[in-house]
């Protein structure tokens, strides 16, 4: 059938990937000149499983209240008169229930799992090069209680299959001799040597580029303006580009187009609870001989994530609920390089940092909406929030298989709604 895949970020190109794949005659809209030009810009770098616990978990409430007034905070929630966002926060708060948190790390490991080995195949079967590196993602931990909390994160993601092991500060320095700098930090960490790392810009270009030769049709720099509905389905797509509006149509329409989707579907009578939660990130390019790391890192207390890409450090993270606000905050972005420094004291740069922030889809739950719409050809592959890059081939693949009326393959909540 002819299918419409609304946005070409690495969750859209992943899903174009598939659909064509599968036989499917593929068409990709999105406003930007090229592929992977907005969310998947300058993300963290990570495919990592091992950070499947979600946000809304019981330990977050007491570091909520810690974190309040202060504008560098991990998380950090601006009030706006917006419904929205208020909806949002009530969904959150209920999904911190501790029956809650495990199912929803249950759904993500199991997803995250799945999506790792798809995307392990795609990169041998297409020789996709994109900075990757498999040398496994380390969790560092500098306060007592958060390495405590975070051994029964670790064996529960443990009973759902991942190999995330509790490791002491020793362990620590030997898997990133990089951090010896920070050794009087460290209290422990957690290790995945499964989980890898690479720059998702990169790959969802290469993923562009392969599709395009493969038949598929990349309409950039064509704005999506509204979603049309008629007698209980789809019956096309208003678009502008620099020339014209048009209408496009086909036989089914997938909605890929991250923290922008429910605004589309609010008009056609759909609630999503997907909220923008913008991410910041600094890219520093490393002098020549500099001792920086080259295992991926997690800072859970900060909530971030370090990435090596050949002779570039990516430094993101934290969450600022402040609408589609884009703006560049320099307390936040001056953060991201104290908490490097700190961490990396004989740091050596090039260059001046480089500064960049996407909004995050984020749900309450942390699970993204895959599947069917209540209208019959138009689905959804949206809300993955922080873990846009490791679940992009896995949602991709199985809502291929959904699409082609199959039987998707992870045990994992896919929606109708």
């Amino acid at each position: 059938m002819r299918v419409l895949v609304l946005g070409a970020g690495v969750v859209g190109t992943t899903t174009a990937w598939y659909l064509a794949r599968a036989g499917h005659e593929v068409t990709v809209v999105d406003r930007q000149p090229v592929a992977g030009n907005e969310t998947s810009f300058a993300n963290g770098g990570q495919i990592s499983v091992s950070h499947a616990e979600p946000w809304a978990n019981p330990h977050v409430l007491p570091r909520l209240l810690k974190w309040l007034g202060r504008e560098d905070a991990p998380l950090l929630w601006r009030w706006r008169a917006d419904p929205a966002q208020l909806a949002w926060g009530l969904r959150f708060l209920r999904e911190c229930l501790p029956g809650r948190t495990r199912h929803n790390i249950a759904a993500i490991v199991a997803l995250a799992l799945y999506s790792r080995s798809q995307l392990q195949a795609l990169r041998q079967e297409l020789d996709l090069r994109y900075d990757h590196l498999e040398r496994g993602i380390l969790h560092i931990y500098t306060e007592a209680d958060e390495c405590e909390r975070a051994v029964e994160a670790a064996r529960i993601m443990r009973e759902f299959g991942l190999d995330r092991e509790t490791v002491d500060v020793e362990k620590c320095l030997e898997i990133e001799p990089a951090l010896s700098g920070a050794r009087h930090l460290l209290v422990g960490g957690d290790y995945t040597p499964s989980d890898e790392s690479g720059d998702a810009h990169k790959f969802t270009r290469a993923l562009a580029d392969k599709a395009q030769a493969a038949g598929v049709d990349f309409c950039l720099n064509t704005t999506v303006d509204r979603i049309v509905a008629a007698d209980g389905k789809i019956s096309g797509v208003q678009v502008h580009d620099a020339d014209a509006a048009r209408m496009l149509q086909a036989d089914a329409y997938v909605l890929a187009l991250g923290s922008y989707s429910p605004l589309l579907l609010k008009p056609l009578g759909i609630g999503l609870p997907v909220y923008p939660a913008k991410g910041y990130s600094a890219t520093l390019t490393l002098a020549d001989g500099c001792v920086a790391p080259t295992v991926s890192l997690t800072d859970d207390e900060r909530k971030l994530v370090f990435s090596r890409f050949g002779n570039r450090l990516r430094i993101a993270g934290t969450a600022e609920f402040n609408g589609y606000n884009l703006e560049l905050n320099p307390v936040r972005c001056r953060a991201l390089i104290e908490r490097t420094q700190r961490l990396f004291p004989g740091l050596d740069l090039a260059a001046e940092p480089e500064y960049w922030c996407g909004l995050r889809p984020a749900t309450p739950s942390n699970l993204p909406y895959i599947g069917r719409t209540r209208y019959a050809n138009l689905w959804l592959n949206t809300g993955h929030g922080t873990l846009g890059w490791t679940l992009s081939c896995g949602s991709a693949a199985a809502l291929a298989d959904l699409m082609s009326g199959q039987r998707a393959a992870p045990d994992f909540p896919f929606i109708r709604c």
